[in-house]
């Protein structure tokens, strides 16, 4: 078994929590002293950082949501001066109220190191060649994939998520042995193989690394029978760093978390309560290594639960449940983050009013599909077809470039759904 620092990776469980408490007590006094909305926060529950002596204290701290960033949109939540910072992402390109993230330098390097332990974690090295078909923008994304692959001496090639075709070329031409995507860009790969009569065993590949949407064991065992690779998951959360936040071992038994940068809780969604060790609840997540953008107790809406015996690879490092859905109304649809209230806003922009919909999606082929349906009321009643083609072509091309792919809009009779269910998520992944 390889570690990229093994040190670090099998500490004892002691010298874990150590190091956390020092960490976050540098950390609460840093966000107390140059975040005003912490400041706040910390003074309407009597806290101040130096009243931290052991995790208990910190659990009377409040949580952290992503309105809150948003609300502090653009650098009021920022622990740096800007001129410290230099890097900037955003948690992505579609959200009506956006968030920023900053990294100073040393934050690069730690996201670097995060990446490095995935990758040695699950056998990539620098005799690789690391291929990421991965959308390069504004969000973090496939950064912190490219730092630490080169930091670990492999291979790069920054593909992007372009035509599949153009990704086999590639991976054929420049013998790639390591693919890092979505799953569904994987599976669509696949099919593109098999229209293409390519036999995937005379390509190089030996690795698949696949995050940012959740995936099933299904979905692992085609990849692995069809593409004959070994895949594992990795976890993102772009508000903290991005890829690199947790990652499977060869042991494929949960995720382990980098408990030296984070600290995991795992609560009742509903009560914010602490759950006991193996319950499965809202995970919740405090980076204790960022400099620019630290998060304090930060509500991630992923439903998991914290593993913390011994596992078989030999990290001490705890691990979470791979995450497959969520408690709050944030859908992961094709590798992005999609809520109600933008698909909403961006019908009421059409339409001048705010509608009766609903959003159903569902997989087939192994690529997500989103379909909007929305009630024929007032507002959009037309008596003509043509008139109620061209709404719903509108509408459709309004969601379609909001997201960035096709997205289908359906006009319905009211009483076709029930309007209080905003999203029915029809995809199956365990």
């Amino acid at each position: 078994m390889e570690f990229w620092d093994k040190k670090i990776e099998c500490m004892s469980r002691e010298e874990i929590q150590q190091v956390q408490l020092e960490k976050l007590q540098a950390t609460l006094h840093r966000v107390y002293k140059n975040v005003r909305h912490y400041r706040k926060i910390f003074r309407d529950v009597d806290f101040m950082p130096e009243d931290l002596r052991s995790f208990s204290d910190f659990n009377s701290l409040p949580f952290i949501t992503r309105r809150e960033l948003s609300e502090n949109y653009p650098y009021d939540m920022f622990a740096v001066p800007l001129r410290e910072v230099v890097r900037l992402h955003t948690a992505s390109v579609n959200f009506e109220d956006p968030i920023v993230i900053g990294f100073t330098q040393n934050d690069i390097n730690v996201w670097a190191e995060l990446m490095a332990r995935n990758f040695t974690g699950v056998g990539i090295n620098k005799d690789d060649v690391v291929q990421i078909a991965l959308n390069f923008g504004i969000t973090t994304g496939p950064f912190g994939v490219q730092m630490g692959a080169e930091k670990i001496g492999a291979s790069v090639i920054p593909m992007s998520a372009g035509k599949f075709s153009d990704q086999i070329k590639i991976m054929r031409d420049f013998r790639t042995t390591v693919l890092v995507s979505t799953p569904t860009l994987a599976l669509s790969l696949v099919r593109e193989m098999e229209e293409m009569n390519l036999d995937p065993q005379s390509l190089m590949l030996k690795s698949g690394v696949f995050g940012s949407e959740p995936w099933s064991e299904e979905t692992r065992r085609i990849l692995e029978f069809k593409m004959h690779i070994t895949a594992t998951d990795t976890y993102a959360m772009t508000e903290l760093f991005g890829p690199g936040v947790a990652w499977e071992c060869p042991e494929k038994n949960g995720l382990h978390i980098a408990e030296d940068h984070f600290i995991p809780e795992i609560v009742d969604p509903v009560t914010l309560a602490p759950l006991p060790e193996g319950s499965e609840g809202e995970l919740v997540l405090t980076s204790i290594s960022k400099e620019a953008f630290p998060l304090i107790r930060f509500r991630t809406g992923d439903i998991s639960r914290i593993d913390y015996t011994p596992c078989a690879c030999g990290r001490t490092h705890c691990r979470i449940s791979r995450i497959f859905r969520r408690c709050d109304d944030v859908m992961v649809v094709r590798g992005m983050a999609i809520t109600p209230e933008q698909v909403g806003q961006a019908l009421a922009r059409v339409s001048g009013g705010m509608p009766v919909f609903q959003i159903q999606v569902e997989r087939s082929g192994g690529l997500d599909q989103m379909t909007v349906l929305m009630e024929i009321s007032d507002l959009n009643f037309f008596d003509e077809m043509k008139k109620q083609r061209r709404f719903a072509e509108t509408l459709h091309r309004a969601l379609s470039e909001l997201l960035g792919w096709e997205v289908t809009v359906r006009l319905v009779e009211p009483g076709t759904f029930n309007p209080e269910e905003k999203v029915r998520d029809l995809r199956c992944f365990k």
